[in-house]
């Protein structure tokens, strides 16, 4: 049964441990379908950032060839999440002066006003990536979330400035293209977990969304419906079995399969007596590892994690009334799975806390795999997915009624058709570019310009 490909969208994650591409499509309630999913090792990626080109190519490749065979959709372009230890975020205030404060505040201010940030400097090697206002000033009136259509003469807004590394972006979007592949879409995976995991009471309330990766873990801080704060920590799960691997003696096959198994965030969970036998290496006596032992190891390293992402949260000003986090935190990511995390992550940050599955925003028959925190990520690049190329279709179709041909009387008695430039007035039905959509026209620009 050929589909209408127009209508489906691939979102591919490019984690540390693992690549997902997945495939996806609204079902008639409104909700997404997962038609199939492809997912390889990471081979090529450290932390988020591309060490080897090639490796990663062939993960891509795999994953992609694994999607197209599951969902028999032929793939030809994707949404690309953007994270790794070279993203990091700042806060900025910055103002224009309009030259004519009586006619009304529009696109172009704004735009005026943003490219006016992306004008910062920045560190060597560094690039903004994303200039997000927070709230607007008109004339000193403050707390303005959307300033169109005002009149004011001084224009101020608050923006979230995400800035990463040149070198590390372009690789991905080298990348991507050498595995045969067009970059339909880029955003920050931060975002798009918060878009698969979070409601949008919980944005407005204030909420906190760790992802807890392989390599890296990604923070992203939402208030009043708005993100206040990103964030990404360069440790995630890997150190966990890195540490136990070292701890215990053992290699990172048997580290990871423990974790994975018998892992616990609470030492105190476990007792004295309880012990796990692991095989040795050829010809070796096995090893016996207390449990008790093993959730110590993955219990200091946790709390350090947790304990750097609380120091964020704080850096943002969660412990001022105005700007506390009423729904606390959300734990998604493949890391959110080991056990107790939940309960420490309370103890630690005071803050109310829940795992984040991506169901909400899936069709009721999809499988537990699916749902599961690992693809958050995965599912909210989808999700951006559809939404883009909804908006496209919204914009195209705006397109062909405002080129549509006006048929006038002309005083000749033959009946012809005329096309009166700019003489109707039309209301334009265009809808206006968000924020992030100019962003990724930018970033797929500096991409094609880059190779």
């Amino acid at each position: 049964m050929e589909r209408e490909v127009n209508e489906i969208a691939v979102g591919l994650d490019i984690g540390t441990t693992k690549i997902v591409a997945m495939v996806g499509k609204y079902n008639e309630y409104g909700k997404m379908e997962v038609l199939g999913v492809g997912k390889s090792k990471s081979l090529g990626v450290h932390r988020g950032v591309v060490n080897n080109i090639t490796q990663t190519i062939q993960s891509i490749q795999q994953a992609v060839q694994e999607a197209e065979s599951v969902s028999g959709v032929k793939i030809k372009d994707v949404t690309v999440g953007i994270a790794g230890q070279h993203i990091r975020s700042l806060q900025h205030s910055d103002y224009i002066t309009r030259s004519n404060p009586d006619a009304v505040i529009d696109d172009d201010d704004i735009d005026k006003l943003c490219n006016q940030v992306h004008k910062l400097v920045m560190l060597p090697g560094e690039e903004i990536l994303h200039v997000l206002p927070q709230e607007y000033k008109v004339d000193g009136q403050a707390e303005i979330k959307e300033p169109i259509g005002m009149y004011g003469g001084r224009l101020e807004a608050n923006f979230h400035v995400v800035v990463g590394q040149v070198t590390s972006i372009r690789n991905i979007g080298r990348c991507v293209k050498s595995s045969g592949l067009e970059l339909s879409d880029v955003t920050l995976e931060p975002l798009a977990s918060a878009n698969a995991v979070l409601s949008q009471e919980e944005k407005e309330a204030g909420v906190a969304l760790i992802d807890i990766g392989g390599g890296t873990t990604d923070l992203a801080i939402f208030k009043d419906g708005i993100i206040r704060h990103t964030a990404v920590i360069p440790f995630g799960g890997n150190v966990i079995t890195e540490d136990i691997k070292e701890g215990c003696s053992i290699i990172e096959k048997q580290a990871e399969l423990l974790k994975i198994k018998f892992g616990s965030a609470w030492p105190g969970e476990n007792k004295d007596n309880e012990i796990v036998s692991i095989p040795g290496l050829r010809g070796r006596e096995p090893k016996e590892i207390t449990l008790k032992n093993l959730s110590k190891i993955i219990h200091a390293r946790v709390v350090e994690i947790i304990e750097q992402v609380f120091l964020e949260i704080k850096n943002y000003g969660h412990e001022s009334p105005k700007k506390k986090l009423i729904a606390g935190v959300v734990l998604t990511g493949g890391g959110s799975q080991l056990k107790h995390l939940k309960q420490l992550a309370e103890y630690i940050t005071g803050m109310d806390t829940r795992i984040g599955y991506p169901n909400e925003h899936l069709a009721g028959n999809s499988d537990s795999e699916t749902t599961s925190p690992m693809y958050a990520t995965a599912v909210g690049l989808v999700m951006d997915s559809l939404v883009y190329i909804q908006k496209q279709k919204k914009t195209a179709k705006n397109e062909v009624v405002e080129n549509v041909q006006i048929k006038e009387p002309v005083e000749t008695a033959t009946e012809e058709t005329v096309v009166e430039e700019n003489t109707t007035p039309r209301v334009d039905l265009k809808p206006r570019k968000n924020i992030l959509e100019k962003w990724t026209e930018k970033f797929k620009e500096f991409l094609d310009n880059a190779e």
